[in-house]
């Protein structure tokens, strides 16, 4: 990439979607609460527009939206809609308590999605064009436009139809790589052609959103706003569809460290990226990779003996950022049995945690339970409970107790007491080992028809009593729950996880009537 000169137009947008594209992800839904703290969050680290979700596509979705936008102080909140007019006058009513708000709205315009997905001639398609940011524009003077599957795209019907929107009304004009198939020279070169032949390109703002199919998510976006594009759409962690989106913290740091080469700059407080990833990844239950640039665990370690002897000699010699630039602190094991609910806030905030008083108290005291279980209490420790704390405080259904006999002799059996709205419910059930004991339990307390698609334990950390981390996903009605529950006993672990997946899935669903069936009946298994 060739560098270029800083000009009046160097300030890059950032626009998070991690609420709508990121939450697509298979197994990533967030509940109401989860995505009004993500979305808070994001407001305050500077994030210029959060994409807030779909509010037509359920009525959880469109409650989402339009809390955020009441609550939001600083980020412009955007909807996403489809083309038709119920779907932009739905996403119109959901933003409008913002102070400032966006109406998204898309339409596919590569030759394989107009004959294949919306059945049209292209004629028909320039037409819904007009029309869709048209609708959009009555209701609000910031409407982007996205012409999915953009880099698919004939190139002369692209800038027609970006011609036409900006006409109509558009003010951001996003040309998506949809299915994550361009590469860094083809992007920026499409963005630098489609803005010269535009007669009207000047009244826009250019957007990149690139998925990350082959890799290339973060290097293509950065080549389109080379290329002319002044906003980049990306979500937290990279989470997305398929294999993710653009990852934000890349983003902003890739800028922030080559500002030579990427001369812009952009509104976020880079000490918040590690704070923002650990929130997403507890929200959805999608653990960052070890190895993940930016805000992995390893991002910052080094086990070399010549990399650990060049870090003792100088930092620079192999970190070309600091770990504080992203909000990580330089930790030791000091946390104990001993330790006070000072220190361990301390600890929390040293780690990039933010909590209400309640939610800290519950921490605390599910420390104290777990200090009392372990010798050395480590960073990943607390992170771990942290993230469950976070991510179960709104399950209505929470493990009480578990005992589980096993062994060589059979029948495993698993005796489980869940609490449900406060009251207690107890089954006892066999199984072909504990662990399908423990959920068979589940099942009888808990009717569902949701296939086990993932079970995945691993330690947390070195040592025989290390906690267990456990992950579980359920598939059900075509789409997919996640969770994750953490315990130094794995088959407690493997409990919690199975219980915050449900929970996951009867949020989303809005009602649980087989439960309610349970506790009017006072059933005891």
């Amino acid at each position: 990439m060739a560098t270029q000169t800083p000009s009046d137009k160097d300030r890059v947008v950032i626009f998070d979607t991690t609420l709508r594209d990121g939450e697509q992800c298979p197994g990533a839904t967030m509940t109401h609460e989860e995505k009004l703290e993500v979305a808070e969050l994001l407001d305050d680290m500077g994030v210029d527009i959060i994409e807030a979700g779909f509010p037509i596509a359920s009525e959880g979705d469109f409650a989402a939206v339009n809390e955020i936008a009441r609550r939001a102080k600083n980020s412009v909140i955007c909807g996403l809609s489809r083309a038709a007019p119920k779907d932009i006058d739905r996403c119109a009513e959901a933003i409008k308590p913002a102070k400032r708000n966006r109406i998204h709205t898309f339409l596919s315009t590569s030759p394989v999605h107009m004959k294949y997905k919306l059945q049209k001639e292209p004629h028909e398609v320039f037409e819904m064009v007009v029309a869709q940011v048209t609708r959009a524009r009555s209701h609000t003077d910031d409407v982007e436009w996205s012409s999915e599957d953009g880099t698919r795209t004939e190139f002369d019907f692209l800038c027609r139809c970006v011609e036409a929107a900006i006409k109509a009304g558009a003010t951001t004009i996003n040309i998506p790589d949809t299915v994550g198939y361009t590469t860094p020279e083809e992007y920026r070169d499409l963005f630098r052609r489609v803005i010269e032949n535009v007669p009207n390109s000047d009244k826009a703002v250019f957007s990149v959103h690139c998925h990350n199919d082959l890799g290339m998510a973060v290097a293509n976006s950065l080549a389109g706003v080379m290329g002319g594009a002044r906003q980049i759409e990306c979500t937290v962690n990279g989470i997305g569809e398929r294999a993710g989106n653009a990852a934000l913290e890349e983003i902003v740091m890739a800028i922030k460290t080559r500002n030579d080469v990427f001369p812009f700059v952009t509104g976020i407080d880079a000490t918040m990226l590690t704070r923002a990833s650990k929130l997403v990844a507890a929200a959805t239950s999608f653990p960052v990779q070890y190895n993940k640039a930016i805000v992995g665990r390893n991002a910052f370690a080094h086990e070399s003996g010549i990399h650990q002897d060049g870090m003792l000699k100088n930092a620079q010699t192999y970190e070309i950022m600091t770990p504080e630039s992203v909000g990580v602190k330089q930790t030791s094991l000091v946390m104990g049995k001993h330790s006070g609910r000072h220190a361990f806030q301390h600890k929390l905030e040293e780690l990039g945690y933010q909590l209400s008083d309640n939610q800290l108290q519950d921490a605390f005291v599910r420390f104290k339970a777990l200090a009392d279980r372990k010798k050395q209490i480590y960073d990943e420790d607390i992170e771990a409970l942290v993230d469950e704390e976070i991510a179960t405080a709104h399950d209505r259904v929470k493990i009480v107790s578990l005992t589980v006999i096993a062994g060589t002799m059979g029948p495993q059996t698993a005796t489980l007491t869940v609490d449900i709205d406060g009251k207690h419910v107890t089954h006892q059930a066999v199984g072909n080992g504990p662990v399908d004991a423990i959920f068979n339990a589940i099942h009888a307390i808990v009717p569902h028809e949701a296939k086990l698609d993932l079970y995945q334990v691993h330690a947390v950390t070195e040592g025989t009593d290390a906690q267990a981390e456990v992950s579980v996903r359920l598939a059900a009605e075509g789409r997919s729950f996640t969770a994750k529950g953490a315990d130094p006993d794995t088959l407690v672990a493997s409990a919690k996880a199975y219980l915050g997946a449900l929970n996951k899935m009867m949020s989303k669903r809005g009602k649980t009537p087989s439960i309610e069936k349970r506790i009017h009946a006072n059933e005891v298994g």
